[in-house]
């Protein structure tokens, strides 16, 4: 079953030209409600959450509905004042934000990438005269040819597979053809700028633009157990306990001498002296590393989520 085995991942030909966060250039006002904060956020209840949802749901929908009603070229190509998909838009970018999927990366190129799936899928299918008959063949290709690409690109949001459905099955969007591009790209950009005015009040949004990780250093080592490791229980109490004197001595080391390409593999040698590398069955994720058991099984998106919790400690 050799295509178990096969990996895609865009970032790694992608980041290495990514440039870091400018927040260094930006007054902090201005760093601060592009989501960058100096210190970790306090925590709150689930009420005000709730509240700032539903005030900037409330602004989004209404400020792109507003916009939309006076761009006279939307008119003139029967554009609506809204499409459908930015309900479920403005759900993940008002009150999931913290989740990847309502990240900008995804809510607005995943947007912007099944906008161009479902409307070259529309254009194709028209070439048919038989176009009524075949459109809901066209709107499940839309749908999945879209998911596909967002996986793909690390881009996936949930609304934009209805927009690329609605871009073949809903006829004034048909119609509309390449013009549905920039009336979803307008839409994004609207709902993107109430998120961030918003939601950076008593919140933090984004968490990261393009990615969790840091740019500027090598991306979390992911290691598995051996198996003698998985049978010595990984280490006794007292192993344990120089492994956390090592950490913190290593700590300090970071902060002075600054991390290089090697450090990865440094703190892995380290626990590997000390025997901090968890009992068997466990998950040890320590800044720079994280180490699984043998006999677990990952997907991709779960290695994503342990690598980005290694970059928030």
């Amino acid at each position: 079953m050799r295509h178990r085995a096969w990996d895609f991942n865009i970032d790694g030909l992608l980041n290495p030209f990514v440039p870091p966060p400018p927040w260094r250039w930006l007054p902090y006002p201005v760093a601060r409600f592009l989501g960058y904060r100096k210190t970790k956020p306090r925590e709150t209840g689930n009420l005000m959450p709730v509240f700032w949802a539903f005030v900037g749901i409330f602004c989004a929908i209404l400020l792109i509905e507003a916009v939309s009603k006076r761009v006279p070229s939307f008119e003139s190509h029967g554009a609506p004042i809204i499409v459908g998909s930015f309900g479920a838009a403005a759900v993940l970018e008002f009150y999931a934000i913290e989740a990847p999927l309502a990240q900008p990366r995804n809510a607005v190129l995943g947007q912007l990438i099944s906008t161009l799936v479902g409307v070259a899928v529309a254009k194709l299918f028209q070439l048919s005269d038989r176009f009524d008959d075949i459109q809901w063949v066209g709107g499940a290709l839309a749908c999945a040819s879209a998911t596909a690409a967002m996986a793909l690109t690390k881009t996936v949001h949930p609304p934009a597979g209805a927009t690329a459905l609605l871009a073949v099955v809903d006829t004034d969007l048909v119609r509309m053809g390449w013009f549905l591009v920039p009336v979803i790209m307008l839409g994004c950009a609207l709902m993107l700028a109430v998120a961030l005015l918003v939601n950076n009040i008593e919140r933090r949004f984004p968490v990261y633009w393009w990615t969790p990780e840091d740019l500027r250093r090598p991306r979390p080592a992911v290691r598995r157990r051996t198996p003698d490791e998985e049978m010595s229980g990984g280490g006794s109490s007292s192993n344990a306990a120089a492994g956390e004197e090592a950490k913190a001595e290593g700590s300090v080391s970071r902060e002075s001498q600054g991390s290089d390409g090697n450090e990865p593999r440094r703190q892995q040698q380290e626990a590997e002296a000390t025997g901090v590398i968890g009992r068997a069955g466990e998950v040890v994720i320590r800044p720079g590393q994280v180490i699984v058991p043998a006999h677990m099984s990952l997907t991709h998106e779960e290695l994503r989520l342990l690598e980005a919790m290694s970059h928030r400690l």
